[in-house]
């Protein structure tokens, strides 16, 4: 294997997690742009992933879905053997911090394990000098937390603080060890809170927009001031392009629009765009905020310095976030079909239970 490369062409490309929101988006963008690379994406499907998100590639000649678990040995080994990929991407993981607060098993399991089972099948299959990588998305959660100044930067130590963050911070430090034990090609992302369309209504913004559609109790955690780093998912999905193809085998790139906002500016942003979308009285929806106890371990701020892969690849953020946030707001108005597949009896009791609304 040869890490080395400055740069990477790939010719078959694995995609896990492609059916969750972040990588359903990814594909969205790539399937299209590059009709001759072939693209393989491996999801579970569970409550997270779903079909509908990967159905405007999902006829493309250079896609193929493949149901199953990261963590299954045996199927991400034989699935190496049989479509010979160059390149690997990996999304798939458990990412609801609330959830991983329930159950921290389920997230050392997928995050850790399903990481490890990946990069082995790599490390097993990249056996020559090949024009190999393994690019794996990270969180900048993995960093802990921020006071009122200062950002996150590649050089920041690790210092998750919920099972979440920590069984992201395992899998990063599996990446690396990879690449120093083994020389596995690989580049590494950690990016700030992602928005925009596909998201899964358990996360705040588009669980604010649906609550704020149906009328119903808005939760908040604490007194809303919380600040986080906010990106548009397809500024994400063109950054990830850019890291895959262009960026330095064994480099980390962290990436955001660099855009703070607090949680509470946040939800009265949304709830006011929803009420213009539906053309009624300003401040109905305010009305429905509810403050709720906050979660245990709740980080105050996080804010990334974005500037390498600025300056290295020249990617800039397309959306600023009054116009993203108002181009989400219309999707998923526009999408009542998609929204109500998601939020079935299971959603509405989860989040009843989550948040006492």
């Amino acid at each position: 294997m040869n890490s080395s490369t400055p740069e990477h062409h790939p010719t078959r490309v694995l995609v896990t997690g492609g059916a969750g929101f972040i990588g359903a988006n990814f594909l969205q963008h790539m399937v299209p742009a590059y009709p001759d690379v072939a693209f393989v994406t491996l999801d579970a499907l569970t409550y997270a992933g779903h079909r509908r998100n990967i159905a405007p590639v999902a006829e493309a000649d250079n896609f193929t879905f493949v149901e199953g678990d990261i963590a299954d040995a045996a199927l991400v080994g034989r699935l190496f053997d049989e479509h010979a990929f160059t390149t690997v991407v990996h999304f798939a993981a458990e990412s609801h911090v609330d959830r991983s607060i329930q159950d921290p098993l389920a997230f050392v399991r997928t995050n850790v394990v399903g990481t490890a089972t990946l990069l082995e099948a790599a490390r097993t299959a990249w056996r020559d000098d090949g024009d190999y990588r393994f690019h794996h998305i990270s969180t900048d959660e993995v960093f802990g937390e921020l006071g009122a100044e200062g950002t996150f930067t590649e050089a920041t130590p690790y210092a998750p603080r919920s099972p979440y963050a920590a069984s992201k911070a395992g899998s990063d430090h599996l990446v690396r060890a990879y690449g120093h034990t083994y020389g596995l090609p690989f580049t590494l992302s950690n990016t700030s809170n992602n928005y925009g369309p596909y998201q899964h209504p358990e996360k705040l913004i588009p669980l604010v927009i649906l609550r704020a559609l149906r009328e119903q109790p808005i939760p908040v955690y604490g007194d809303g001031q919380n600040v986080r780093d906010w990106l548009h998912v397809q500024d994400h999905a063109l950054a990830l392009d850019c890291i895959l193809r262009h960026g330095r085998t064994g480099q980390t790139y962290l990436v955001s629009a660099e855009v703070e906002r607090t949680n509470l500016h946040l939800v009265e942003t949304l709830t006011d765009l929803v009420d213009a979308a539906l053309d009624r009285p300003a401040g109905t929806a305010r009305q429905h905020i509810t403050f709720v106890t906050d979660r245990p371990g709740h980080d105050f701020r996080y804010a990334v310095d974005a500037s390498r892969v600025r300056d290295e690849l020249s990617w800039r953020p397309q959306y600023d976030l009054p116009a993203g946030l108002e181009q989400t707001v219309r999707w998923y108005l526009d999408h009542p079909d998609w929204l109500e597949a998601i939020t079935d009896e299971d959603y509405a009791a989860y989040i009843d239970a989550q948040y006492g609304t």
